[in-house]
């Protein structure tokens, strides 16, 4: 997962269900941060995957921002960079980065639905789940791996 170099400057919720979609905008503040690497060691036939990768995590971030506000949690902001989990040298490396934050992205998305209390959050969180397994897999697909589809985003089973 790629981790902030320095601490958010507001405070994560102590509730369950507002830590973990603060948690969840955490993440996408760092994948939108890691596609700008994916971008640049990326092949010219994936450009477009990455400009669509981008614009669904800044419009997911912005939404989840405003459900933030709307149930009363503090909104966590972008760190000044982030450690990324691997080199990122070529095509290859930028296509694992991009399945590696999709499945990071899964995994908080997913911890937003098991914790939810709100049914609009909940759904909401169904919702990015689904649309980060449908990238990982576009992702996996340029990276080669198998199997591209997983059965349960977000989880080992």
């Amino acid at each position: 997962m790629t981790t902030p170099n320095t601490p958010s400057p507001t405070t994560r919720p102590a509730d369950p269900a507002l830590g973990a979609l603060f948690d969840a905008v955490a993440v996408e503040h760092a994948t939108i941060y890691g596609y700008g690497l994916v971008s640049a060691h990326s092949t010219p036939e994936d450009n477009s995957l990455v400009a669509d990768s981008m614009a669904e995590h800044r419009a997911r971030r912005e939404a989840a921002i405003v459900l933030l506000h709307d149930t009363g949690g503090a909104v966590p902001l972008p760190a000044a960079g982030y450690s990324m989990p691997s080199e990122v040298d070529t095509p290859g490396q930028a296509a694992a980065l991009a399945v590696r934050m999709e499945e990071d992205a899964a995994t908080a998305w997913r911890a937003v639905v098991e914790q939810a209390t709100d049914e609009k959050v909940r759904a909401f969180g169904v919702a990015a789940m689904l649309e980060t397994a449908v990238t990982a897999a576009r992702w996996r697909g340029i990276a080669g791996k198998r199997p591209v589809i997983v059965p349960f985003p977000g989880g080992s089973e």
